[in-house]
């Protein structure tokens, strides 16, 4: 059986990956364990699309301030020095490319980098496009979290994306459960296999052509 990774190994995994001093948005959902694993000697800038610039880990459960959420409503701290702003001001940081980098959850992602994570487009389906495609477009790296393989035994990595975009050949790598991905111009390059998965057990499991590092 393939060897996979739990959500929690994969954001400290991704974590490693943000450069020092960079300005970054966790997307709502996974993405935001992230903020639990940024080390703590490295001076990294977490913005969140409500209004608050300094975002700090998860707080303790007997210490929760019910002012203090992400975007995601989930219950965040405040690093020293943390500052708050309106909600427009925060989606024109997004659009004038002032952040370094996005982390995003996926529905699909092509091996051009376009990006699907709003819709599935199925009858009845909620779309929670958020701030998304702001980010999508706007951040200078965009990060994918994500299965590599849906419910249903499908790969979320595609030749092209069947659901509606979030945004056209935007994404720079995609960490999954299985592997990191780094979307090249070649395609799916494999960057780094987890546990058993190789190129070769990985290009089974996608259906694709895929290369390694």
């Amino acid at each position: 059986m393939t060897t996979t990774i739990s959500r929690d190994e994969l954001a400290k995994r991704i974590a490693a990956d943000i450069p020092e001093g960079s300005y970054v948005n966790l997307g709502i959902g996974a993405p935001t364990l992230v903020a639990n694993y940024l080390p703590d000697d490295q001076e990294i800038i977490l913005h969140t699309e409500n209004g608050l610039l300094g975002m700090g880990p998860a707080p303790a459960s007997d210490a929760v301030d019910p002012d203090l959420i992400n975007a995601g409503k989930q219950a965040v701290t405040a690093l020293p020095g943390a500052a708050y702003f309106h909600h427009a001001d925060s989606f024109a940081m997004m659009r004038g490319g002032h952040l370094d980098v996005c982390v995003l959850g996926a529905f699909q992602v092509s091996q051009t980098g376009d990006l699907a994570n709003w819709s599935t487009g199925a009858p009845g389906a909620i779309p929670a496009v958020g701030g998304a495609m702001d980010l999508a477009i706007g951040a200078k790296s965009v990060y994918v979290m994500t299965d590599l393989l849906t419910k249903k035994g499908e790969s979320k990595l595609v030749a092209e994306c069947t659901y509606p975009l979030t945004g056209v050949g935007c994404v720079t790598r995609v960490y999954t459960d299985h592997a990191v991905f780094d979307v090249t111009d070649e395609g799916f390059v494999v960057r780094e296999a987890f546990g058993d998965n190789t190129v070769e057990s990985l290009s089974e499991l996608t259906g694709l052509a895929l290369k390694g590092a």
